[in-house]
């Protein structure tokens, strides 16, 4: 399932919305990545995973476009919205983000995307609805995000409604050459889980997490 700005290329396996500067010329990118597990708020999609995706951005409007490999299909991601920085250095941006399938893996989520930052810290709020294959969910999704220039972050993600589950992170991300290196640690709640212990429950889950990508 995000584009809440990609930390390394970690959360570059994320899409969600993200503030940018109110600028006068369109700018559009490109990213590509890989990440040796896919992860999405704490839960394991796939093991080995490639990612591709399409950014337009103007005047602090955005609209973009990512998917990812599931192995059951495709994920395909679109959102779309609008944020602000001031001169202070405060980032708040509201927007939509859709997520999609190809195959049988997961059934449709959309959600309403409010993120706010400021200095070191973010905050992501998203409220949203799963169809859960005929069985409708309503969730929402609460996260803080501490960033230090070095690259390295630490995040806190908990599930509210109908769904549960909380998760920490901890990773570092650079860039080499403009390739972008990032590694991460991923805590999950065993209702995120997809360990299971000896008696074949969940249990809490660890992961290890190296990925690779480029912005063009």
């Amino acid at each position: 399932m995000n584009r809440l700005t990609k930390i390394g290329l970690l959360t570059l396996m994320s899409i969600g919305a993200v503030a940018t500067t109110g600028v006068a010329s369109a700018d559009v990118s490109y990213n590509v990545g890989y990440a040796s597990e896919y992860h999405y708020r704490g839960i394991m999609q796939k093991n080995s995973s490639a990612s591709a995706g399409v950014d337009y951005e103007e005047s602090g409007f955005y609209v973009g476009a990512w998917t990812a490999d599931v192995g059951d299909g495709l994920e395909i991601d679109g959102y779309f919205g609008y944020g602000i920085e001031t001169e202070e250095g405060f980032t708040a941006s509201l927007g939509f983000t859709g997520y999609y399938y190809t195959g049988e893996f997961d059934d449709t989520y959309e959600e309403i995307n409010l993120n706010l930052g400021y200095g070191l810290f973010s905050l992501e709020y998203s409220v949203g609805e799963w169809d859960g294959f005929g069985a409708d969910a309503d969730y929402d999704f609460l996260a803080g995000t501490v960033e230090f220039e070095n690259g390295v972050y630490a995040k806190y993600g908990t599930f509210g409604d109908d769904f549960d589950g909380d998760y920490v992170e901890l990773g570092w991300g650079t860039t080499v050459s403009e390739i972008d290196l990032g590694i991460a640690v991923i805590l999950s709640s065993d209702e995120l889980s997809d360990q299971l212990d000896s008696s074949g429950n969940p249990t809490e889950s660890e992961a290890l997490i190296f990925t690779i990508g480029k912005t063009f």
